[in-house]
C-alpha cells in the first residue's frame, strides 16, 4: 500500500506543479510583505486542498449523474493534461503573469484555482479515486499537498537558490514526465473504451 500511496502522491504532486507555479506566486504576491505572503499561500492551499478532497469524494457521483463514463474522464484528463504540459515545456512570455494580477489580495482565483486545484489535478483525482481505496487517496492527496505547501512557502528562498533558469529547467523536466502520464492516461481510457465497444 505504501508504494501505491507514494506513486499516486508523486503523480498528484506533479499535477499540482508547485515548482512551475513559483514565478506566478512570486509575481502575484510581490506587493505583500513576506509574512502576509506566507499567510495568503497557506490560506489558498487550504482552499485548494478542500476542493481536491471534495472532488475525491463527490467526483464519481457527479460523473455518474452526468452519465460520463470512466474512460471518457481518462481520455479528457489525458488531453487536458497534455495541453497543460506543453505550456510547461514551452511556457508563454513571462509578462503573461500580469493577467493574473489583482489590485487587491487574491482570493481563491488564481492561487487556489486553477494553479493548484486545476482541471488536470481534479481529473486525476477522480480517475485515481476509482482505482485506489479511500486511505490511499487521502494519504496521497495530503502528501502531495504538504510537499506543494512547503515548496510554495519557500518560493522566495528557492528562487534565490535555483534562480529563474533552475526553476524553468525543473518545470520543463516535470512537464516531460507529465506528458508520459498524460499519454498513458489517454491510452488507458481509449483501451477501456475499445474494450467496451469491441
Amino acid at each position: 500500500m505504501s508504494k501505491q500511496i507514494l506513486s499516486t502522491a508523486f503523480a498528484l504532486f506533479l499535477f499540482m506543479d508547485p515548482i512551475g507555479n513559483i514565478p506566478l506566486y512570486i509575481s502575484i504576491l510581490k506587493g505583500l510583505n513576506p509574512k502576509r505572503q506566507r499567510i495568503v499561500i497557506f490560506r489558498e492551499l487550504v482552499i485548494a486542498l478542500f476542493i481536491i478532497i471534495l472532488f475525491n469524494f463527490v467526483g464519481d457521483g457527479l460523473m455518474k449523474f452526468l452519465h460520463v463514463e470512466k474512460d471518457t474522464i481518462q481520455m479528457a484528463g489525458g488531453i487536458i493534461l497534455f495541453l497543460l504540459c506543453l505550456r510547461m515545456i514551452f511556457p508563454p512570455p513571462a509578462d503573461q503573469a500580469e493577467s493574473f494580477r489583482h489590485d487587491t489580495e487574491p482570493f481563491i482565483v488564481p492561487l487556489a484555482v486553477p494553479l493548484i486545484a486545476g482541471p488536470s489535478v481534479l481529473a486525476a483525482v477522480m480517475i485515481y479515486a476509482k482505482q485506489e481505496g479511500a486511505i490511499v487517496m487521502m494519504s496521497s492527496i495530503l502528501i502531495a499537498w504538504l510537499a506543494s505547501l512547503i515548496i510554495l512557502l519557500s518560493s522566495s528562498f528557492l528562487k534565490k537558490i535555483l534562480g529563474w533558469r533552475g526553476i524553468t529547467a525543473m518545470e520543463r523536466l516535470m512537464g516531460l514526465i507529465l506528458i508520459l502520464i498524460a499519454v498513458q492516461m489517454f491510452l488507458s481510457g481509449l483501451r477501456d473504451f475499445m474494450g467496451q465497444h469491441a
